[in-house]
């Protein structure tokens, strides 16, 4: 029996809820082994893939150590856990869940501080007012450093948080945050705001891969087994099945050409197109007097190969 494919998933929170409803909506539940309280689990249809239960953090890294040889875990998490992002990890499919912002933020009652450029004139001022720089509490050293670089701000010290970040300021802590927020709500609540133009990053769940993990042919097949489950089901949410009388089949083809899936191989008397476009392609169909048709939303959209796999297996052999 050749060695698992070893898969980390969150072990707690909204992201777990999250992936474990993405993988049963894939076809691909997540059965726990052990009990509820578990570590571990598995894919039933997939018998070669170990689940690992992970705290998020503990995905991220799990997938730079090489422990794990694909991970879900929010972008902003990967991001921090190393500088260079890619030489760690490759991103293979951006999932739509766990959306938040990394935003630098700043008390509601500064009310002359709206971007950036007014930060580094604040700091420079606080500095020279009172012999200490400005101070930014955050959990994402990294990236706020990084972030602050761009912009050319250097009057200023992190102050690592270690609880609620956006509390800080009320507790004298730190003048400024740089903090993950999804509605805004909380900082709200805290008396701040995000800077105009201090979004740091867009993150949402993504699935990864490890390029320090121990790849082997067997481990790849599993891996491109799996991916083209997920992308197939992926590809099926953004589409839908158009189909006609056969007797209407080149008029119909012909008014819908505009609106087919690019890359996609229509079925017989019939096209795909995006979810989006459903009416319109109906409408264009029916201006050409072609009636009698059904839409239906397929459950899966497979195609022979797995671009995202593919390139994984392309950086891992010249890693070997």
């Amino acid at each position: 029996m050749s060695a698992p494919l070893i898969l980390a998933i969150p072990s707690k929170g909204r992201l777990k809820e999250q992936v474990d409803d993405w993988l049963a909506d894939c076809g691909l539940p997540v059965r726990a082994s052990g009990g509820e309280r578990g570590y571990a689990a598995r894919l039933d249809d997939l018998p070669g893939v170990e689940i690992r239960l992970l705290a998020a953090g503990e995905v991220a890294a799990a997938l730079f150590a090489g422990e794990a040889h694909l991970g879900v875990t929010g972008e902003d998490l990967l991001r921090e856990f190393a500088g260079d992002l890619e030489d760690g990890v490759l991103l293979l499919q951006a999932l739509g869940f766990g959306r938040a912002d990394l935003v630098v933020a700043a008390p509601k009652s500064w009310i002359d501080v709206a971007i950036m450029a007014d930060v580094d004139e604040v700091a420079h001022l606080y500095l020279a007012r009172t012999g200490r720089r400005l101070r930014v509490a955050t959990k994402y050293l990294a990236q706020t450093r990084a972030f602050f670089a761009r912009h050319g701000i250097a009057d200023y010290r992190i102050v690592e948080s270690g609880g609620a970040t956006e509390g800080a300021p009320a507790a004298g802590a730190a003048e400024l945050v740089a903090d993950i927020t999804s509605t805004g709500a909380t900082l709200a609540a805290n008396g701040l705001k995000a800077l105009d133009d201090g979004l740091m990053l867009s993150s949402q769940a993504q699935l990864a891969a490890s390029l320090s993990a121990p790849w082997d042919e067997g481990r790849l097949d599993l891996a491109r087994s799996l991916a083209r489950i997920l992308e197939a089901r992926a590809r099926a949410l953004g589409a839908v099945s158009l189909a006609w009388p056969p007797e209407a089949d080149e008029v119909a083809r012909a008014a819908v050409a505009a609106y087919a899936l690019p890359g996609s191989r229509p079925p017989p008397f019939g096209a795909l197109v995006a979810s989006a476009d459903t009416f319109a392609a109906v409408e264009k169909l029916a201006s050409r007097g072609v009636g009698g048709v059904s839409v239906a939303r397929p459950t899966y959209l497979f195609e022979a190969s797995s671009p995202a796999i593919d390139a994984l297996a392309a950086r891992v052999r010249r890693r070997a």
